[in-house]
């Protein structure tokens, strides 16, 4: 798997949002791929005591970039700073504003756009640009059953989530004959501190553990442009969108999103 991976994607991965959470777990997925790492996280001391672990249990190179993913224009500078190949890229970050739509400030608002819509759009564009040159390179987009409809009480992040689908979507078929593949995960609940911080009840059904999101969605590279992991999760989004009306998904998604705070 090792020799495979790296050989078809190159030696560094950068892992935005990579140092707690589902975004750790791609990072160890990538490292046990064989692939160096540059992890970027707003925490930076969390950021330095994931990188030195990675370092240490993986025994591969680890560089990491203290930095707020709303502030594109200083994840651009950190960015132009590396010397080192990027050949996988797995977005990760988000911010999601919970509550009713109407009681959701401006400014929350405006970090979900910057975090989830407009830094991955404009990293993939920075990052894809030499992978086209290279004629091999891996794009991975975290999105979220909630972008499938219309997901009350996260209304605006799963309308975010629904951007990243799409334009996974349409860079998947754009840049296939360059040698680059991409992939949206749309992934139901998974097991995170910060998931389980919003929960006031028991998981939603078919929540996963996050190390098991980030292998199945690394294996999935390649082989199409979205991944749903899980059984459960595959059967919920198959009815939602293709057996339902909207009206009654809106419904049911509803009862699931509900529930967060």
């Amino acid at each position: 798997m090792k020799s495979g991976f790296k050989e078809k994607y190159g030696q560094y991965a950068f892992i935005a949002g990579g140092s707690d959470g589902l975004g750790f777990a791609f990072s160890e997925a990538a490292a046990r791929r064989g692939l160096n790492l540059v992890i970027m996280a707003r925490q930076e001391d969390r950021l330095k005591a994931a990188a030195a672990g990675l370092k240490e249990k993986y025994k591969i190179d680890v560089i990491a970039l203290a930095a707020d993913m709303a502030d594109h224009e200083n994840v651009k500078t950190l960015i132009s700073t590396l010397h080192v190949p990027i050949g996988l890229f797995v977005y990760n970050a988000a911010f999601a504003p919970i509550g009713l739509f109407e009681n959701t400030c401006e400014d929350h608002l405006a970090l979900a756009i910057a975090v989830n819509v407009k830094t991955p759009l404009l990293l993939i564009k920075l990052l894809s640009a030499p992978m086209i040159q290279q004629k091999r390179g891996g794009i991975v987009l975290m999105s979220s059953l909630a972008g499938a409809q219309g997901s009350p009480n996260i209304s605006a992040y799963a309308a975010t989530k629904s951007f990243n689908a799409v334009l996974a979507e349409g860079l998947w078929k754009e840049l296939k004959p360059h040698g680059i593949d991409v992939i949206a995960c749309c992934a139901g609940a998974v097991l995170t501190p910060g998931y389980q911080q919003t929960v006031k009840t028991k998981p939603a059904t078919g929540a996963l553990e996050a190390r098991i999101v980030a292998e199945r969605t690394l294996n999935a590279l390649g082989r199409g442009p979205v991944i749903v992991p899980g059984i459960i999760n595959k059967i919920g989004r198959f009815i939602l969108t293709r057996t339902l009306s909207r009206k009654a998904a809106i419904a049911i998604m509803s009862k699931n999103t509900g529930g967060l705070s």
